[in-house]
């Protein structure tokens, strides 16, 4: 199979726009002797983006305000175990099998 020039740089290119971003403040931060108060501050970064990404969702219905009640009971494990432990991997776990029990 061959691939063509430019397609190979097109998907490098892409490749790099997405990576450098995600990367480049995880290794500046990692040689930075963050302040205590900062370190503290971004402990609560994963739960504050996890709400972020399900507010949305569960408030808006085609660009109208309606909640949806069973995103809603399945948002409340999920906030719990996000709070406690700030794994936000736990809190997709939690989730996911909240809205499988909720769907059964």
């Amino acid at each position: 199979m061959d691939v063509r020039p430019e397609v190979l740089m097109i998907a490098l290119g892409a490749a790099l726009v997405t990576v450098v971003p995600r990367v480049l403040p995880l290794v500046v931060l990692a040689r930075l002797a963050l302040p205590p108060g900062l370190r503290a501050w971004l402990a609560w970064v994963p739960i504050a983006v996890l709400a972020a990404l399900t507010a949305a969702e569960l408030g808006l219905q085609q660009g109208e305000l309606a909640l949806k009640w069973r995103e809603l009971v399945a948002v409340l494990p999920v906030l719990a175990i996000a709070a406690l432990t700030r794994s936000l991997i736990g809190a997709v776990i939690a989730g996911v099998a909240a809205m499988a029990l909720l769907r059964v």
